[in-house]
């Protein structure tokens, strides 16, 4: 053996083989240590990356079109490392690369959101960011999210301002006094009110100063807190000022949608998505960059519908061959091709479609569009834009050279042809008014602007004599009026255009179109002089700019303000612990759900004896004692379904019964402050947990006292189920006490101006009804007729009214 010298050799080189591997091996070891630091050092961006990449996936829950993949994310992610400032220092390359992707997410995000979810957005992004920074505190952010949950006011202090703040108002103050940094809130309240009433009717209370030594102990979350309490129509501005602050303004102004943009970051593989709005039709905008893009000719469009389905998939065939752009539109139309689709899309991957190949696609929001397109595709949100000027700005552009000179009459046509445009965007923003907009919301678009145009040329040209009352007629009443189906609302639209269509608006030189000094009639000139003086117009419109009181936009602030809270209440984690998410301070979700069930359990009356009820009043079979038997049977229903539900609940949470989905639902429902969905079926209501439980327990006390008693002194309208019963059986009582047909009557309706104490005895005819509200309008109560409301006051109380039934023809005109 010891001859064998390639057995020597084999072994000499085993062994320089082995010592080369091994010392490999430690190298590789030692390296793998050195990465595993530097990794570690990186943790900052992976945590962050993390973080957003969830607060995205959460959004599907906000919309179904909101859908963002994994895959997508992390090309996101690559392409922030590489374009991020870059810099020697490890602290400076950290916070450049987190600024930078943070930023880069919104952008990517916020393009294929809704306008009234980007403000969403940048608020879960920030709370996220601060969240996982240990810079907000859990029960101050439960408490943004729900305000005061207040069922039992027995231990609540009496309210020392009740002239300026609500009842729910100060449930929210007296819950947050309950937290650590509002201590001595409600004793701050008593001792100076005239402080806090002074900040509390400021324009904008959110950057005014806070009384005393609040201003220096408030933090932004906790200032956020007070806005949130006081004036809710201020909690979207007092949210954009937070995120501001704590990210950057650019994240409170979303980049304008550029298709050129968007565009770039595209590729054939992947196709892009318009979101539709009403009112809005990209074709135009499409059209437009394929033709910057050389495509003029090579984009196809089909229009979803019934028998469109195999020319569409003929078309995209064909573009993925030749590279062609196709645009599928309306695709919501067409929900039973799009797995169809989907598999194309899928399958693009394996045929390698040409370079230039685009797929274009629309789609109202819906359920039943297929995840994967959303996920693999890129998403853009069309809208119209906002407010007057945007909207005045929006409808010059698109009226040519030729178009605004082909009027033969120019100094009539130009002043009139702004007047519409004043016209028509009035009636697209006032719809942001709810109710007090319109009855009914309307989609006026376009079409109709330019039918009335083309009217006004035609009898501008016709007529020597400007004819008022056609142009009236044709444009208010049978072009934007075909669509108004409310009278009310067509008043108001005839009432626009009697202001604006008149002789003062030829004659008067800058005729003022609003209350407001900034909108009137420019003198006639070039249309780029139209544009350069809608330029000047204010950026956001005061209600005065409608012809609407200033206290008109409180109320769709609020509820703009409510959406934004229940959407971020809805992307708040259910599960788990932590700051905002199973825990609030200290407390688990089971043992504050359990705590809200038992005390629903203590304060909810057990139902009443129906057969009793009925057995007590036989002696008087009137028409308003079956409505009491009514009501006590609905509400009977009610009280059993709460109780049965919470104490059902409560041995859920325990674990001797099985939770199923209905109780789950109502789990959510108490922790969020909510009125479980199989609660609101009796009578409908938009109250919070608290809120409508005292409200519950009010309509049973009256009937209560009712069922006990005889007939009531006056009646609580709004705490009847079915009030129009409730009114016919009045109407009945009276047609059968006269020997009269119901049909002929109908009701009067006097003011009574006395306290509810100082009533005695029902009246000899009819009923005394309590609890009735106007809203957009205030009451006299010395002269007994309506008034302008006070400023900061949306709501106000009616005293009581006397429905008298009298018959038709006896009818006075009294009070009208």
């Amino acid at each position: 053996m010891l001859d064998n010298v390639e057995l020597i050799e084999t072994l000499d080189q085993s062994k320089t083989t082995w010592e080369i591997v091994n010392e490999s091996l430690r190298v590789a070891e030692e390296t793998a240590k050195q990465i595993e630091a530097a990794s570690a050092q990186y943790r900052p961006c992976s945590v962050r990356a993390a973080l957003l990449y969830f607060v995205l996936n959460d959004l599907a829950g906000v919309d179904p079109m909101y859908q963002f993949s994994l895959d997508a994310y992390n090309s996101l992610f690559l392409l922030s490392i590489q374009n991020s400032p870059k810099s020697e220092m490890l602290a400076d390359r950290i916070k450049a690369l987190n600024d930078y992707h943070t930023y880069a997410v919104y952008k990517y995000a916020a393009r294929g959101l809704f306008e009234r979810h980007k403000l969403l957005l940048s608020l879960q992004m920030c709370v996220r960011i601060l969240q996982a920074a240990g810079q907000v505190n859990a029960e101050e952010w439960q408490f943004f999210l729900k305000g005061g949950q207040v069922l039992d006011r027995s231990q609540q202090p009496p309210n020392p301002c009740p002239s300026w703040a609500s009842e729910e108002a100060w449930d929210n103050l007296a819950s947050l006094d309950q937290l650590p940094a509002f201590k001595g809130l409600a004793s701050s309240l008593e001792s100076a009110p005239q402080e806090w009433e002074l900040w509390f009717r400021q324009p904008e209370p959110e950057t005014a100063e806070l009384p005393r030594e609040w201003e220096s102990n408030c933090n932004e979350l906790q200032r956020l807190l007070l806005i949130r309490s006081l004036r809710p129509d201020r909690v979207i501005f007092a949210a954009t000022t937070y995120v501001a602050n704590a990210l950057g303004r650019k994240f409170v102004e979303p980049p304008v949608l550029d298709l050129g943009e968007t565009f770039a970051d595209s590729t054939a593989l992947s196709p892009l998505i318009f979101v539709l709005s009403p009112g809005v039709d990209p074709t135009d905008a499409l059209r437009k960059l394929a033709a910057e893009r050389d495509m003029g000719n090579r984009l196809h469009t089909v229009a979803l519908g019934q028998g469109q389905a195999p020319v569409g998939q003929r078309m995209v065939e064909e573009a993925v061959r030749h590279g062609h752009w196709v645009f599928l539109a309306n695709c919501h139309l067409m929900t039973s091709w799009l797995p169809t689709l989907e598999k194309l899309i899928e399958g693009l991957e394996n045929v390698k479609p040409h370079e230039r190949f685009r797929l274009w696609l629309s789609s109202n929001p819906s359920p039943d569009f297929p995840i994967s397109i959303l996920q693999r595709g890129l998403k853009m949100t069309t809208e119209p834009p906002k407010g007057l000027r945007a909207n005045l700005l929006r409808l010059y552009n698109g009226i040519s050279e030729d178009s605004f000179k082909a009027c033969r009459n120019q100094a009539k046509y130009q002043k009139l042809l702004f007047s519409l445009a004043y016209f028509h965007s009035v009636l697209l923003e006032r719809r942001k008014f709810r109710t007090l907009g319109f009855n009914i919301p309307y989609d006026f678009n376009d079409t109709d602007f330019s039918t009335s145009d083309d009217l006004l040329k035609s009898y501008l040209d016709s007529y020597v004599d400007t004819p008022w009352e056609a142009l009236k007629y044709l444009i208010a009443e049978a072009n934007y009026g075909g669509r108004v189906t409310d009278e009310l609302d067509r008043r108001v639209l005839g009432s626009y255009l009697q202001r604006f269509y008149c002789e003062d608006a030829l004659q008067v030189v800058n005729y003022r179109l609003s209350p407001l000094p900034h909108y009137f009639i420019p003198e006639p000139g070039s249309l780029n002089s139209f544009k350069d003086y809608i330029m000047t117009l204010p950026a956001t419109d005061r209600p005065e700019a409608f012809g609407q009181h200033p206290n008109a936009e409180i109320s769709y602030l609020i509820e703009d303000s409510k959406a934004l809270l229940d959407g971020l209440l809805s992307l708040a984690p259910k599960t788990g612990s932590g700051a905002g998410a199973g825990q609030a301070g200290g407390k688990r979700r089971e043992d504050l759900v359990e705590a809200i069930a038992n005390d629903l359990l203590d304060q909810v009356p057990a139902p009443f004896n129906l057969e009793a009820v009925m057995k007590a009043k036989q002696d008087d079979p009137s028409a308003l004692h079956v409505v009491l038997f009514q009501e006590v049977e609905r509400y009977n229903g009610l009280l059993v379904n709460i109780r049965r539900s919470c104490s059902e609940l409560v041995k859920g949470i325990k674990g001797l019964v099985v939770m199923s989905a209905d109780l789950d639902q109502i789990f959510d429902a108490l922790y969020n402050a909510k009125v479980p969905a199989s609660w609101l079926k009796t009578y409908p209501s938009l109250k919070g947990l608290g809120p409508w439980t005292r409200d519950l327990l009010a309509r049973i006390e009256q009937l209560a006292k009712w069922v006990e008693g005889t007939y009531p002194r006056l009646y609580w309208l709004g705490g009847f189920t079915y009030p129009t019963a409730f009114l016919t059986a009045v109407l009945q009582t009276t047609a059968r006490r006269n020997a009269i047909p119901i049909d002929t009557l109908s009701f009067e309706y006097g003011i009574v101006n006395l306290e509810e104490r100082e009533i005695t005895a029902a009246p000899k005819e009819g009923v005394y009804v309590k609890g009735m509200f106007l809203e957009g309008g205030g009451w006299d109560f010395e002269a007994g007729c309506l008034c302008e409301p006070q400023p900061m006051e949306l709501i106000v109380p009616l005293p009581i009214v006397h429905f008298r039934p009298v018959e038709n023809k006896k009818k006075s005109s009294r009070g009208v």
